[in-house]
């Protein structure tokens, strides 16, 4: 299945769901963690084998839908299999929005949000075999440029470019990716909490620093 542009989803009027970096994520409110098995028990049902990412607590389910094969296609006609968003998890989000309405399960947009790491480097191969192995335990996991943890249980952890620096200086960043509609408001509260915006010439992305200079990124697929 190709990769659907950002453009398709937005359009695909998917209340219940936000894509952050690379998947469609939602979160449903329920009563008990009775309720939430029975949740996932029947969206398991409708899956037919393209089977979301679950989170379950006796208050929230948390699912995330992303097509690990997808296929983007160049405007030079190549072609790149990477995981991201298709038609299939356009389809799932549909019919997992339904079954959570007839069961009066409310979704939670204020729960949607992702935290990846940056690390600043001038060479990423050098250290990212050992990022990999230290949160991973596996060297594997280590694709240029960036450790992704199979089992979700870390945040991913990409390497930013930079030209080669004497320490210190800060290295790691936080970037926060949430809900186009929900942004404002986060900026808004961390400049409220002592903060400063130092960059927000980019829609998809708004830099903010701490009263010591420490920055992080909120950002959103706005304009990507």
């Amino acid at each position: 299945m190709d990769v659907l542009s950002v453009q398709a989803i937005q359009e695909a009027g998917l209340a219940d769901w936000s894509k952050l970096e690379q998947a469609l994520h939602a979160r449903f409110l329920v009563g008990s963690f009775a309720d939430a098995v029975g949740f996932v028990q029947a969206v398991g049902e409708i899956s037919a084998g393209h089977d979301p990412e679950v989170r379950l607590t006796s208050t929230f389910v948390d699912l995330k839908l992303l097509t690990p094969d997808a296929v983007y296609r160049g405007k030079d006609g190549t072609e790149e299999v990477w995981p991201s968003v298709t038609q299939l998890d356009i389809d799932l989000a549909r019919e997992i929005s339904a079954l959570a309405a007839a069961r009066g399960l409310k979704p939670d947009l204020d729960g949607i949000f992702q935290v990846e790491l940056g690390l600043d480097t001038h060479d990423a191969d050098e250290i990212g075999p050992f990022w990999a192995a230290l949160l991973t335990g596996d060297v594997a996991n280590y694709d240029h440029p960036a450790v992704v943890d199979p089992t979700g249980r870390t945040p991913n952890l990409w390497f930013q470019k930079t030209s080669p620096h004497e320490t210190p200086r800060q290295r790691f960043h936080y970037d926060l990716w949430m809900p186009i509609a929900l942004a404002p408001a986060r900026i808004e509260a961390a400049v409220a909490a002592g903060g400063t915006v130092t960059f927000d010439e980019d829609p998809s992305f708004t830099v903010l620093s701490d009263a010591q200079g420490n920055r992080a990124c909120i950002c959103t697929i706005q304009g990507r």
